[in-house]
């Protein structure tokens, strides 16, 4: 069993992933500033702030698998791409994995065509796609010899606003958006947190993926 941490552990998403990974008897830190309503059993729950100095550095260590699985919201906003900027350095340093959640804007419509952020995004999410999209970029450029990551996007249709039903399937492609015959792109939180932990132990893709139905 491989012991992960999650960043957002009490969030939409990552508090899906934590009770997947649990469940399947992983060792999971879940950390957040804010304790659970309804703590999963068996994980371990860190209330921090990932600005204060050594916080990072007290997250990765001892980790094999790190998920950041936060919004550049509030006290992140604007300093998110460097939190994951430096959670990339200490993953390698330590040789764990990085797993990134980003958002649909960092996606395609097609091969070679410009991320959905280039187009027309609402005024009120563009500054966070934004700022996913240059950690997207951080790691495709910049990423530290060595070291082992992966940035996953949902589909569009994907957060508590549509939560969707638990079908247990769900398919994943690379940059460009997966879409259904109508032109769709959904998935439910817990097929999302299906698939993140599918890939945590199996761990057959890196670089950038989108997951959808």
């Amino acid at each position: 069993m491989a012991r992960i941490a999650v960043l957002g552990g009490t969030g939409y998403t990552g508090g899906n992933i934590v009770r997947e990974a649990a469940a399947r008897g992983h060792h999971v830190t879940a950390y957040s500033r804010h304790a659970p309503e309804q703590p999963v059993p068996g994980v371990h729950y860190v209330q921090a702030s990932l600005t204060e100095e050594g916080a990072v550095a007290a997250v990765v260590a001892g980790q094999d698998v790190v998920v950041e699985a936060l919004a550049p919201r509030g006290e992140l906003a604007g300093r998110l791409d460097g939190l994951i900027a430096d959670l990339a350095r200490l993953a390698a340093e330590q040789h764990a994995r990085l797993v990134v959640v980003g958002g649909w804007s960092g996606l395609r419509p097609a091969e070679d065509e410009p991320r959905f952020v280039e187009g027309d995004v609402p005024a009120a999410f563009r500054a966070e796609a934004e700022e996913m999209v240059r950690a997207l970029e951080g790691l495709e450029q910049h990423a530290p010899e060595g070291l082992d990551w992966t940035f996953v996007s949902p589909a569009q249709a994907y957060g508590s606003y549509a939560p969707g039903e638990a079908l247990g399937r769900y398919r994943v492609g690379g940059p460009v958006a997966l879409v259904d015959d109508q032109g769709g792109s959904a998935v439910s939180g817990a097929d999302f947190a299906l698939a993140v932990v599918d890939e945590i132990e199996r761990h057959e893709r890196s670089g950038h993926i989108g997951v959808a139905y």
